[in-house]
């Protein structure tokens, strides 16, 4: 894993002091390597730790090895469904334990699926193509809760 990064915050008179930034561990799955390496990009230039998967079936080992703060993950990826792997990682992590759970989709994007991705674990839920604010904006409680940990 990267190490910490340390922001200084200056005022006119120079550093007024120190604050530590601790990556957040992402994984993010889509069949679509163009979506992955993008948001991969968006997420390493704010700082977080990436880790890329391409098949739905790739997503549950990585997350058991790199437990991450949060999972994104296309709802129509290939060799297990995003709704899938959600479920599954719902009931493999205790609340504390489990990643924050953000499901994707340019298809899946009537209400109805969007309250069947609540159901099976996802947290949040984004119409594709996703702004990139939008996913750093979701992230930063989860950044914010950790820097308050240290």
């Amino acid at each position: 894993m990267a190490a910490p990064t340390a922001d200084v915050a200056t005022s006119p008179r120079g550093p007024d002091r120190r604050t530590t930034v601790q990556p957040l561990r992402v994984v993010v799955a889509d069949d679509n390597r163009d979506t992955v390496d993008s948001l991969a990009a968006i997420l390493r230039d704010a700082g977080h730790t990436v880790y890329c998967v391409y098949t739905g079936v790739q997503v549950l080992p990585t997350v058991r090895f790199t437990r991450p703060e949060a999972v994104i993950v296309d709802i129509a990826i290939c060799g297990m469904s995003g709704y899938a792997v959600a479920q599954e990682i719902r009931h493999s992590f205790t609340d504390l334990r489990r990643p924050l759970m953000i499901g994707i989709s340019g298809m899946w994007n009537l209400s109805s699926d969007k309250l069947i991705a609540r159901q099976v674990g996802f947290d949040h839920y984004l119409d594709k193509p996703c702004h990139p604010d939008e996913v750093l904006k979701l992230l930063e409680p989860l950044r914010q809760q950790r820097d308050r940990r240290g």
